[in-house]
């Protein structure tokens, strides 16, 4: 009961009265009494007083939710069946059991129809099958003197069923739910990548229009490049390995030119093998290695880059030094790379980093699936 009908107190008062009113129609007919040879009394009450509670509310809903019209069309198709009880005085009529069947599927549209419509196939199989088989018990010889109590379990069979049903949807809608807020922290990570991305390639930038270098119109077009990859490429899910690689490159170049020092650079590629890969995950760490090490060098700075990729794998390292007093911060860069893999690669990757002496190594073994 949510706590709108909670607060439509019409509603709930409307539903006492109706609920109390079918209730003595049922216990005329003698439908909703427990065998007290079979439990016991206090058994019996507590049944019965529940099975009532759950008529309360399922009418309370119907007028919550639906209109009076509605509401009155699908309870005359439980009073008819009621009459029907009552005026043919056929144990065997064929007859209630229909019309029980059309007012349960009347509630249970007007209450959910989202979900009625979304599974109104398995519904009326359930439905359709219990009535194939109500019809068949019919013709069981002491069906007659079991009447009332097989009549019950009939109606109560497929409530169950329903129930599996509505907690596979919200088992479903967590799920669903799960995947957006990951997605969404995603592009969050991604966004808080890009901003330091661009400062440093500005800064480099900026040192190409001071020297008034030549090289300055290809370092445009480069940072043009990169600038689209990232818009572009790095809203995808995926994209090739290649194309990151070139990404790397590039930024690699942006780079190089900025320093007068001498920097070494290496990079090592043994692509044995095509995949896909996240974007910009593999940027993070390079970025690191000139941000903690190069520009903090003022001499025998240098970087090595490896990638090798097999059937089943992809091995990126990379190693840089840097100043043995300083120690190095964690900062956001890698915090969101460790993040970005738990989400895009759960158990899918593996990240090791070893830091000896003045040198700094990060391994990151990638799973594609």
């Amino acid at each position: 009961m949510n706590s709108t009908l909670l607060k439509d107190y019409r509603s709930l008062l409307l539903g006492g009265i109706i609920a109390t009113g079918i209730a003595l129609l049922l216990l005329e007919r003698q439908l909703v009494i427990i065998d007290p040879d079979r439990v016991s009394n206090a058994v019996s009450i507590a049944v019965n007083i529940l099975a009532f509670c759950l008529c309360w509310l399922i009418v309370s809903l119907l007028i919550h939710r639906g209109s009076i019209l509605s509401v009155l069309g699908v309870l005359s198709l439980l009073l008819i069946a009621i009459a029907a009880e009552r005026i043919l005085r056929l144990p065997i009529n064929p007859i209630t059991f229909p019309l029980l069947i059309l007012f349960w599927l009347g509630v249970i549209y007007l209450i959910v129809p989202d979900f009625f419509k979304k599974y109104q196939v398995p519904i009326l199989v359930v439905y359709g099958t219990l009535l194939s088989y109500f019809f068949f018990f019919r013709l069981v010889p002491n069906y007659v003197q079991d009447y009332h109590q097989n009549f019950l379990r009939f109606t109560l069979v497929p409530l169950p069923v329903l129930a599996l049903l509505w907690v596979y949807e919200q088992w479903r809608w967590l799920k669903m739910l799960k995947a957006d807020k990951a997605k969404a922290e995603l592009t969050l990570l991604k966004n808080q990548i890009d901003p330091h991305f661009f400062f440093n390639t500005l800064n480099n930038l900026y040192g190409l229009a001071v020297e008034k270098s030549d090289r300055a119109p290809e370092m445009i077009l480069k940072l043009s490049d990169m600038m689209r990859y990232t818009i572009y490429e790095g809203q995808a899910d995926f994209v090739d390995l290649n194309d990151e690689l070139h990404y790397l490159e590039d930024y690699i170049e942006l780079h190089k030119i900025r320093y007068q020092k001498k920097v070494d650079i290496s990079f090592t590629k043994d692509i044995q093998a095509a995949h896909k890969i996240a974007p910009l995950l593999l940027i993070v760490p390079l970025e690191n290695a000139f941000k903690h090490g190069v520009e903090r060098l003022s001499e025998n700075a240098f970087i090595e880059l490896d990638i090798k990729t097999t059937a089943t794998s992809i091995v990126y390292r990379i190693q840089n030094n840097f100043e043995s007093q300083e120690e190095r911060s964690r900062g956001i860069g890698l915090a969101n790379l460790k993040k970005r893999l738990t989400l895009i690669y759960p158990n899918q990757h593996q990240l090791d980093i070893t830091i000896t002496g003045d040198t700094y190594t990060l391994r990151l073994e990638i799973y594609p699936t």
